[in-house]
């Protein structure tokens, strides 16, 4: 399977979901079951969600780590012997409700690849170097004004074998915890210009194109830090009409 035959069913894809939008029926979540994203057809949920206990799930939760957050969480350049390659970004933005109303006091986690495009996991084995100097991981917790931020490297975008010549385009996971763990919802930010963007079809299961769009971080030159690191602006919106879309 090539990336044409990937682009063309996307395309087919986005037309039947333009005459839905037109009827009224927009979809309101990605697509779990969306054939060009090959192993969706094979992991997404078939059966209606069972009603649980949330006190026993929380019983059995993940903690948060054996420390409470502190501010160099969210820095991932530092905390090793020598500076990461690669360019150094800021990623910033506000976590907001429906009202546009800040939501403070939020776990903010991120993991990334490094600039290679290779995450550092024993399952990541594919041909790009490991930077023994990033981990790929950070923390934060929202200001009063619902405002984080993140010092990284911009990650390389990798390949992911859904079809042949696959490539994801660059991308950084972000997870929010609202005051339980069954709350956490997870997402991921892009940044502008990737030319990948449009043919991945992770991005494309989310059918409305505005909302894809939403995804997108914007450059900001007045986060920019002169001669240091590049910045880019993303608020996350976790309700209403134009909330940022989640992972199913």
């Amino acid at each position: 399977m090539s990336q044409h035959d990937i682009s063309a069913e996307i395309a087919a894809l986005a037309v039947e979901a333009a005459g839905c939008r037109h009827l009224g029926g927009g979809e309101t979540q990605p697509r779990l079951d969306y054939p060009p994203y090959r192993s969706s057809v094979l992991r997404h949920p078939e059966f209606a969600p069972l009603i649980v206990d949330p006190d026993e799930i929380e019983r059995w939760a993940p903690c948060f780590g054996q420390q409470d957050v502190a501010p160099g969480d969210a820095d991932l350049t530092s905390g090793h012997p020598g500076e990461p390659l690669g360019e150094r970004i800021i990623v910033a933005g506000r976590v907001l409700d429906a009202a546009g109303r800040p939501v403070a006091g939020q776990l903010v986690e991120i993991w990334q690849a490094n600039a290679s495009g290779r995450y550092r996991h024993q399952l990541d084995q594919h041909p790009a170097p490991l930077d023994p100097n990033f981990t790929g991981a950070g923390r934060c917790l929202t200001g009063p004004d619902g405002s984080y931020r993140f010092l990284t490297v911009k990650p390389g975008p990798y390949p992911w074998r859904n079809h042949l010549n696959a490539w994801r385009p660059a991308h950084i996971h972000f997870s929010l915890f609202g005051t339980a763990f069954t709350q956490r919802l997870v997402t991921q930010m892009y940044f502008p210009g990737d030319p990948l963007f449009g043919l991945d079809p992770i991005v494309s299961s989310i059918m409305d194109p505005v909302a894809r769009q939403r995804l997108i971080a914007g450059y900001d030159h007045d986060l920019t830090q002169p001669e240091y690191a590049t910045g880019y602006r993303w608020d996350i919106v976790l309700s209403g009409s134009g909330r940022t879309w989640t992972e199913g």
